[in-house]
């Protein structure tokens, strides 16, 4: 036991305090009731023999009250250890100083450096819910390795998505043909998204006028989210691809199709631990047939 933790010393000391002021009460109060008599003004009440009294309060009562309260402001305000020692903020302490040199230490790695640390993030975190090919299996989870490229976008046109918590709600499927799914795929991943990028360049045009027909009312004329002027309506599809939109997602949690992901926020995953992350999704294809 570490004697020099504030919190572990007034805990017991604390504890150490009631009991005694257990016992001692305790006493008084046995020894009244074989020796005290009533004393006091009474002011007439009465019931089955019992009659009440103006005493005053107990001088010892009181004083415990008044001292509880002291010491209760005492505690939360200088007494709890903010700027002494204790485990909590050693630990706390010892995180920072990690995290410092965790980041100074993988600020600068290259793409195939990120997406090997990514790799491994994503067996600890996501693998048991994705799977380790990362293709959902069999439907359990989303599938990843349409992450961030124009198949997910087509999904979510054909399928519809709950996906995070929009003022628009959850999208339904579209009911557009195929041909018009990648056409709008193209345009949001090469004129909308930051990725800027996109696999099918030729249908960019036609992509931009059905996505104004279908999509704007939602997510704006420029895919921001703000449809009807209203900002953070539905998602912002400028950041489809990026490190933000998964960064968003991992701390909101995600409505799906089979159930609900949560947040994951308690993993404190660092700013670069992110972007590995997604550049290893991003670098995901298929091993279906």
């Amino acid at each position: 036991m570490n004697w020099s933790d504030n919190i572990t010393t007034l805990g017991l000391l604390g504890a150490f305090v009631i009991l005694i002021l257990t016992i001692s009460v305790m006493g008084i109060y046995l020894k009244k009731i074989k020796d005290s008599k009533a004393e006091g003004e009474s002011i007439g009440e009465s019931w089955d023999g019992i009659g009440e009294q103006s005493n005053n309060i107990p001088v010892g009562w009181a004083a415990c009250f008044l001292g509880v309260i002291i010491w209760g402001f005492w505690y939360i305000f200088l007494g709890y250890p903010l700027n002494a020692y204790s485990q909590i903020g050693e630990y706390n302490k010892e995180v920072q100083n990690y995290n410092k040199k965790y980041a100074t230490a993988w600020e600068s790695l290259d793409q195939k450096g990120l997406e090997e640390m990514g790799s491994q993030i994503f067996l600890v975190q996501c693998s048991q819910c994705h799977g380790i090919s990362a293709e959902g299996m069999d439907g359990k989870a989303g599938d990843l390795t349409k992450w961030a490229k124009e198949e997910g976008i087509i999904e979510v046109i054909q399928k519809g998505s709950k996906g995070l918590e929009y003022m628009a709600g959850e999208m339904t499927p579209l009911g557009l043909e195929d041909d018009e799914a990648k056409a709008i795929a193209a345009y949001v991943m090469q004129d909308i998204s930051a990725v800027k990028s996109t696999k099918y360049p030729l249908e960019v045009s036609k992509g931009k006028e059905l996505f104004a027909l279908n999509c704007a009312a939602c997510h704006g004329d420029e895919g921001r989210g703000d449809g009807g002027g209203i900002e953070g309506f539905a998602p912002d599809l400028s950041k489809y691809g990026t490190t933000e939109f998964l960064a968003e997602v991992l701390q909101k949690g995600k409505k799906g199709l089979i159930g609900v992901m949560p947040s994951f926020g308690y993993a404190n995953l660092a700013t670069s631990q992110k972007e590995a992350l997604n550049s290893f999704i991003r670098s995901l294809e298929s091993q279906a047939e």
